[in-house]
């Protein structure tokens, strides 16, 4: 069965149409479905109608007679405000609608959102993405779901639309968010140590491009080294994931470690070299600087950084 099959006519709405949310709404055209998108930059909503999506302004409007409701924002904070502040999807929202909740936020405030609601009759899936901008256009994300049986038969062609890998981890709002924090801890610390590696192989006269060429055919390797270190060899830091997301992220991590009085000491160190980096001018730039951060702190010379910083 073809996506065209299963969705023509659907209507869906996503809100967020940053560098993953517009890849996923542009999934979901392509899958057959009306798509109307929202979000505060104007040029973003123009790239939708272009795809022959439609463009509203604000998430009322978007939401207004939506089967599916996507929301791509960054926090709890913001998808609290897309779903219940003003002009707010929630009441818009058919009655038997899901809401696809993306962003990464704590458990508790997923299993909150849900509850508050769930109990409008509208369902709820807690539903994290990972995989990046590219794999959001492809329609290939990895998809880390829980909400109840509803909510996914709900939600279940945009899913199919949007992912390749779709996991579904119960049926209790807060799952798929831990799945996810457990995700952005070994990110992080990947991210911090392959831009550590990286510059402590400048800081020894070694030619970094041979590094990356030596360390991605051997075991020291990571999905993060393989896939930041080329941004560091460059010198590009213009922002695909920015330094800030992962003081946030890590910042969660850190959260649910206290409230649970369980250690995590790598995670910590690694959200010290995020902050640090944001704190030197860094936080909207692409999460590899804090390579750079080091070739400051070591006066290195990296592609992009000279020594005077």
């Amino acid at each position: 069965m073809t996506g065209n099959e299963t969705s023509a006519g659907r209507r869906a709405a996503v809100i967020g149409l940053g560098s993953m949310g517009l890849g996923m709404a542009l999934s979901l055209r392509r899958a057959g479905f009306e798509v109307a998108g929202c979000d505060l930059s104007a040029a973003a909503v123009e790239r939708l109608v272009a795809a022959g999506g439609t463009g509203a302004k604000t998430p009322a409007e978007a939401a207004a007679g939506a089967d599916i409701v996507v929301s791509v924002v960054v926090n709890a904070a913001q998808t609290e405000s897309v779903l219940f502040g003003e002009a707010g999807s929630a009441a818009a929202m058919p009655e038997g609608s899901v809401f696809v909740s993306s962003a990464t936020m704590a458990p508790e405030a997923a299993r909150a959102m849900a509850e508050r609601l769930e109990a409008t009759g509208r369902h709820y899936l807690d539903a994290p993405i990972s995989g990046g901008a590219q794999r959001a256009a492809e329609g290939a994300l990895t998809i880390l779901a829980s909400g109840s049986a509803a909510a996914f038969a709900a939600a279940r062609p945009a899913l199919d639309a949007m992912a390749a890998k779709l996991y579904e981890l119960g049926d209790a709002p807060g799952t798929g968010a831990a799945f996810k924090m457990v995700n952005q801890l070994l990110a992080g610390v990947h991210i911090a140590a392959a831009c550590e590696a990286i510059a402590f192989a400048a800081c020894q006269g070694l030619d970094i491009r041979r590094v990356y060429e030596v360390i991605t055919a051997s075991a020291g390797n990571s999905w993060m080294f393989e896939n930041r270190i080329p941004h560091v060899l460059d010198g590009d830091y213009a922002p695909r994931s920015a330094v800030d997301i992962f003081t946030k992220d890590l910042g969660i991590v850190m959260d649910m470690a206290r409230s649970g009085k369980f250690p995590v000491p790598v995670a910590g160190a690694a959200l010290q070299m995020f902050l640090m980096t944001a704190a030197a001018g860094m936080g909207r730039d692409d999460d590899a600087s804090v390579a750079r951060l080091y070739a400051q702190i070591a006066g290195l010379d990296l592609p992009g950084v000279s020594k005077e910083g």
